[in-house]
């Protein structure tokens, strides 16, 4: 009867050291993506009954709390009382149906109204009172204790659509897709930028650079805005625009993962 007991006792304590030798890994399962950007990345779309309840189980967000909840509009909180609908949901709910045996991660760090030079490491956004890449950074080091990074979706560049601010903004673009997959620890993580809206001229300064970048950095895509329109401030896309965006990221995303 003492051998039993002792040798239950061992058990459990093995058992114990055991379940303290292997902390929880990443869930292979859990396909990350960090949403990043201003604005049109955040947003700006009306949520009308048609968005308010989209959802879907296997398409998760961090939220501001970090905590994973079911994915649903609006994704970010970086302007509470502007936010809206974005690309983000659309864009989970399309690689969760490319594959549904993963489930779908979503990060979204984009604040309104930042220019690129704010995406740097210690920059604060002076509006919000954010420093978008460090919180960017804090946020994924912590998704990426429960799953896998897989790619990112880069929406940005109206602030930077000034002549006098769009001078070398590719060049400050491969800096920071280089940073991010240095965080991260994949050189090769995929990455899609989107394009601004055709409807300002101005906005063509960005476009016109960005269409350069699959071919100066490598996996690397460019998500077309051709069609899309704004809600009718002239700046951000109305719900239907931003969404239909949303499936073109995970279009490209998708190319370039094969």
């Amino acid at each position: 009867m003492n051998l039993i007991k002792a040798g239950s006792s061992l058990f459990a304590i093995v058992l114990l050291l055991t379940s303290f030798s292997k902390p929880d890994q990443p869930d292979p399962d859990l396909h990350l993506y960090l949403l990043v950007g201003q604005s049109n990345m955040a947003g700006r779309g009306i949520i009308s009954d048609e968005y308010r309840n989209l959802s879907q189980s296997n398409v998760q967000m961090l939220n501001k709390k970090n905590k994973w909840v079911t994915a649903s509009h609006p994704l970010h909180f970086d302007k509470p009382a502007r936010a809206g609908v974005g690309p983000g949901l659309a864009f989970g709910l399309e690689m969760a149906k490319a594959d549904p045996s993963v489930r779908i991660g979503l990060i979204p760090c984009a604040v309104g109204g930042t220019a690129i030079e704010s995406w740097v490491p210690g920059a604060m956004d002076r509006v919000t009172r954010a420093y978008p890449y460090d919180d960017a950074m804090a946020r994924l080091r912590i998704a990426m204790k429960s799953g896998v990074i897989k790619g990112i979706i880069w929406h940005q560049g109206e602030a930077n659509s000034k002549p006098e601010r769009s001078a070398g903004y590719l060049e400050k673009l491969e800096s920071l897709i280089g940073r991010l997959r240095q965080a991260a620890g994949d050189s090769n993580l995929p990455f899609v930028a989107g394009e601004l809206g055709r409807y300002r001229d101005n906005y063509q300064l960005i476009n016109n650079q960005l269409r350069q970048l699959p071919g100066k950095v490598k996996n690397t895509a460019l998500a077309s805005s051709e069609g899309l329109i704004h809600k009718g401030d002239n700046t951000h896309f109305d719900a239907a625009s931003a969404t239909e965006l949303g499936k073109r990221f995970a279009a490209q995303m998708i190319l370039l993962q094969q």
